[in-house]
């Protein structure tokens, strides 16, 4: 039988370029070599395409030398293959533009296109749609780097405002980007500037979200699937630090998974039917890891944030939900390509 021939490309011009290359790896060890002839491209943090054996050099080495390789519109074509893994976390890659790209090469490409890739890759996008869906969250803001610039002291009294003496901290993320990267926990006015000062740093758009008054506990679930998706078990995270930051995230030991999560059934079955609905409301296809926080002294749930292309790392959550439902890695990643393929 004839192979799929795969490309999966990795590194890319975000923050979360290892973040990529160390998920990328481990892709490239599952997929069934009986299957699949897989080839890998990395793009250097330059936004230069890597030839396979420099690509082949990147991997090992967990990051993409600087200068070297081809610019865009000398790289290699995606003809030839049958498919596209785009392993690739955050801008440049997450947000649609790859997955555009691919679109019109007449590629099929692993997991959302540009539509559920580009409005989950902008939290503040992502935020609103779910919000007409009535699907629950903390209480939230937009501020823009230009706002901010022009009327600082206006910004800090609506930030600060979010806590609404409900909340004991508010916290602020860049609106494009994933793996926790500059995301602060601000409590007064001097954490909030810096923290904004931090986040405005990788993005022009930042995002502000209300803390809950009681520690939430950490939800995720995976789903699978096109226009018939399933979702995992739900799982838990824990970790001592304030919150799920970049180091706690990667760092092996300082979180640990629970599969399936200690929760009531009911909560379960909520964390996942609301998953569910966001992937489909959304525009999502193929694969996503949905995030919640539950409030066990109030019951409350709120969805936190969909990734449509979560980690593959040996610390990820998303194939570890997946393999507690009794689906392997190898078979996983198979099935994402299959995916891929049957929405052509």
């Amino acid at each position: 039988m004839k192979k799929t021939r795969v490309l999966v490309l990795a590194g890319g011009q975000s923050e979360e370029h290892e973040v990529s290359i160390k998920s990328a790896r481990n892709v490239l060890e599952a997929l069934p070599k009986e299957r699949f002839d897989v080839t890998a491209v990395v793009i250097s943090r330059e936004g230069r395409w890597l030839a396979p054996p420099d690509s082949a050099r990147a991997l090992a080495n967990g990051t993409a030398p600087s200068g070297g390789g081809l610019v865009l519109s000398q790289a290699a074509s995606a003809e030839g293959f049958d498919v596209v893994f785009p392993i690739l976390h955050g801008p440049n890659g997450e947000d649609g533009t790859v997955q555009g790209m691919m679109k019109l090469a007449g590629i099929p490409c692993v997991g959302s296109g540009v539509l559920g890739s580009a409005v989950c890759m902008d939290k503040v996008m992502m935020k609103s749609v779910l919000a007409a869906h009535r699907i629950p969250q903390v209480a939230w803001t937009l501020v823009t780097r230009s706002e901010y610039a022009r009327a600082p002291e206006q910004v800090l009294e609506r930030v600060l405002a979010i806590a609404d003496g409900s909340a004991p901290a508010v916290f602020v993320k860049p609106a494009n980007l994933g793996s926790s990267v500059g995301i602060s926990r601000a409590t007064n006015e001097v954490e909030a500037r810096a923290a904004l000062r931090l986040a405005f740093e990788h993005d022009r758009r930042v995002i502000v979200e209300a803390a809950t008054r009681h520690k939430p506990r950490e939800l995720e679930v995976g789903i699978l699937g096109n226009d018939a998706p399933e979702a995992s078990p739900v799982g838990e995270l824990t970790f001592a630090s304030a919150f799920y930051d970049y180091e706690t995230k990667y760092t092996p030991g300082l979180a640990e998974m629970h599969i399936p999560a200690q929760v009531p059934e009911a909560i379960a079955a909520e964390v996942r039917s609301l998953a569910l609905t966001a992937f489909r409301v959304l525009d999502c296809a193929g694969l996503a890891r949905v995030d919640f926080f539950y409030v066990e002294q109030t019951g409350e749930l709120f969805l936190n944030e969909l990734n449509t292309m979560p980690g593959f790392t040996k610390t990820s959550m998303y194939p570890a939900l997946w393999a507690a439902a009794g689906v392997s890695y190898p078979a996983l990643v198979a099935r994402l390509v299959e995916l891929a393929l049957e929405r052509r």
